[in-house]
């Protein structure tokens, strides 16, 4: 029986207490506060974690992909890619009973903050996560749900979740699960759909697509295939919402840059600088100089991750003066009021003190 108590925070460093294989290269972290507090978020949010990899502290971002209505446990799970680091360390490094520092939760791709009576789950890959504590959340509140859930991956092998997803379906009349693969496992026939997804798929998985609030999430090729496709279908682009932790190519209504003035840009000949509060130190730089990169120049650590403005990693509180900053929806309007800047994606302008 839960006791009431205050949620976890990011004060208390999180402790792994096992660690699942999922399908090749990818892995389930789960963790649990050593206090025994709960876990307070919202389905689809993410953490950041920081890894003790040689050369320094390194940050990386994993969408959380245990549901709050499990609150005992946070899960990560993660995708090893060719060039990854944090993924790689983590896999080689991590055993239960180690402890590491995390910063969050946060973000805004939530079905909480967009309430509707359909939803339509689009995924590539371990872009599956949010969707997976999106969909468990919905299915512990036990009441009736209309759920398309499509997930693309390489082979069926290679989905991730698909046994618990199916187990939950076989549970509920009101979640459809529909896979994409692009071939076959070897030996084993496969009577699912197979190619690319496409507009086709599209009407065939959930022919009242116009009626359903779509979610989707995975690598920014497929997203932008997905956005294309619906767009030109006619779909309402107000009710889509994606999430991505590449750099943004083509912005996503989650992933919108304000227009900015002409003649309001940072400056290269213009210099800036900038000084921090609590070590007493103090650099200059160009205006076009983030105030992450120049502060790494002047030795002061600034926790970061994607650094283009989405994950809020480097949330920075700024004690006076003006900086540029145009983000990825990493920091909310009453966080910029009470001062705090997102230093990967500011540009200062003149003099700027910082309480770091």
């Amino acid at each position: 029986m839960l006791t009431k108590t205050h949620p976890w925070t990011d004060d208390e460093m999180l402790e792994c207490v096992s660690i699942l294989p999922e399908t090749p290269n990818v892995i389930t972290v789960c963790f649990q506060a050593p206090s025994g507090r709960p876990f307070d978020f919202k389905a689809g949010q993410f953490l950041t974690l920081e890894l003790p990899v040689p050369g320094g502290p390194l940050y990386r971002t994993w969408t959380i992909s245990s549901s709050p209505s499990r609150p005992l446990s946070l899960t990560l799970t993660m995708k090893a890619q060719p060039d990854s680091i944090g993924t790689r360390w983590v896999m080689d490094n991590l055993e239960p009973g180690m402890q590491l520092r995390a910063i969050g939760p946060a973000g805004r791709f939530t079905a909480q903050d967009h309430p509707a009576t359909k939803y339509l789950f689009i995924s590539a890959g371990s872009g599956i996560t949010p969707m997976m504590s999106m969909t468990t959340e919905i299915y512990d509140k036990g009441r009736s749900c209309d759920i398309v859930f499509v997930n693309c991956a390489r082979r069926p092998s290679e989905i991730i979740f698909r046994e618990r997803l199916e187990h939950i379906a076989s549970r509920s009349e009101g979640i459809e699960l529909r896979w994409v693969v692009q071939e076959k496992d070897k030996y084993r026939p496969w009577t699912g759909y197979q190619g690319q997804f496409n507009q086709l798929m599209l009407g065939l998985i959930a022919p009242d697509y116009l009626e359903r609030e779509v979610f989707c999430c995975g690598p920014d090729g497929f997203m932008t295939a997905v956005r294309e496709a619906l767009a030109g279908l006619g779909y309402d682009m107000d009710r889509y919402h994606q999430e991505s932790f590449q750099a943004p190519g083509t912005p996503g209504p989650e992933l919108v840059e304000a227009p900015v003035p002409e003649d309001d840009l940072p400056e290269e000949d213009v210099q800036a600088e900038i000084v921090f509060d609590i070590s007493g130190k103090t650099t200059h730089c160009p205006e076009t100089d983030t105030v992450l990169a120049a502060a790494r120049g002047a030795g002061i650590a600034i926790p970061s991750g994607c650094t283009f403005g989405v994950c809020g990693t480097c949330k920075t509180m700024k004690l006076s003066g003006e900086v540029h900053m145009v983000h990825n929806g990493g920091i909310t309007d009453d966080e910029i009021e009470e001062g705090y800047i997102l230093a990967c994606c500011s540009n200062p302008r003149g003099k700027v003190v910082l309480h770091l």
